[in-house]
């Protein structure tokens, strides 16, 4: 659901910082510039070429995803897509959904209300557990 958040409110990553390959000059410590960024899904960390060829897709469908608002990947400083694990899964639903006949614009929707459903199921269990458990 973060994808989606981070699409329609123009939010930042969870920690604010935009990829970079130097690291230290997006405004990382030099401690926590890679330990953080491996276990981070929503880190920027594949370029449009690597994500297109990881999914067996074309650079069209995934900028198609973005028109549909699906995704929205975050821009290095020269302009060039970068997209996150958790936009990989969302696209690669995508591709399982439009390989089936789903057109890519309803494919989009049917996501987006999969994860708003299990971000309240999440919700749900978390209120409903005893506070300590």
């Amino acid at each position: 659901m973060d994808q989606r958040r981070s699409a329609a409110g123009g939010d930042t990553l969870a920690h604010g910082r935009i990829a970079d390959t130097a690291g230290s000059r997006a405004g990382f410590r030099a401690e926590d510039r890679f330990d953080d960024r491996f276990d981070d899904g929503d880190y920027p960390a594949y370029s449009m070429g690597a994500a297109a060829e990881m999914l067996g897709v074309s650079p069209t469908f995934l900028r198609a995803l973005g028109a549909a608002k699906l995704i929205e990947p975050k821009r290095s400083r020269g302009g060039h897509r970068r997209y996150s694990r958790y936009q990989l899964r969302l696209a690669a639903r995508a591709r399982e959904l439009v390989d089936q006949g789903t057109p890519v614009d309803a494919a989009c929707r049917i996501i987006i209300l999969e994860d708003q459903l299990a971000e309240a199921l999440r919700i749900n269990n978390a209120r409903d557990r005893p506070a300590g458990h």
